[in-house]
């Protein structure tokens, strides 16, 4: 089935989501940006979108990823994955190996010397809910929360929902990303 367009917006994911994407920028005045990533929780995947002329075409590769093993949850102290309009307000680790690792945004170690576990590494994009009191504000704030995509010394659970809110992407998905994306993007994170 062919998605249908939607105000010149095409994207080859399912027609739904372009419906709820769109609503959401047009609702809180968001203009889309060259780039958007497009996060499935039901899949565990990634897709970049890029914008052409009047249309939208995939930017790159179906990218898996893992989400909350706690589930879907805007609330503060649930550890689960936000849904709805974010952008990238932060990078962080430019520059520094695959592997780094980083605590409270600062780089701490290294998982081939003695990390191999650790939570965050490689690179962070951090994450700012765009809807208000949906995952903006109040306990519902993305950004308050620390919800970042980024990588993880256990890449053997992407794929898989393993993660404790965020978005957790494998290093050779990551970097690339990181470096192609300027701060701002907007991300949409979708159930379906």
């Amino acid at each position: 089935m062919k998605p249908k367009r939607i105000d010149s917006m095409n994207f080859s994911a399912s027609p739904r989501l372009c419906v709820d994407f769109v609503s959401a920028c047009r609702r809180n005045g968001i203009v889309p940006t060259r780039f958007v990533l497009v996060v499935s929780v039901a899949n565990q995947t990634v897709l970049l979108f890029e914008k052409f002329s009047a249309s939208w075409r995939l930017g790159g590769k179906k990218m898996r990823c893992s989400t909350s093993r706690f589930g879907i949850s805007q609330v503060a102290g649930s550890n689960g994955t936000p849904l709805g309009l974010h952008r990238v307000v932060g990078k962080i680790g430019g520059g520094w190996p695959a592997g780094t690792v980083f605590e409270g945004r600062k780089p701490v170690g290294f998982t081939w010397q003695g990390m191999p576990d650790a939570k965050i590494t490689t690179r962070i994009l951090w994450l700012e809910g765009l809807e208000p009191g949906f995952n903006r504000g109040g306990n519902v704030d993305s950004h308050a929360r620390y919800i970042y995509i980024h990588g993880t010394g256990d890449q053997t659970t992407i794929g898989k929902p393993m993660s404790c809110g965020c978005i957790h992407l494998a290093d050779a998905d990551l970097i690339p990303l990181f470096d192609k994306l300027p701060g701002g993007t907007l991300v949409w994170i979708a159930e379906t």
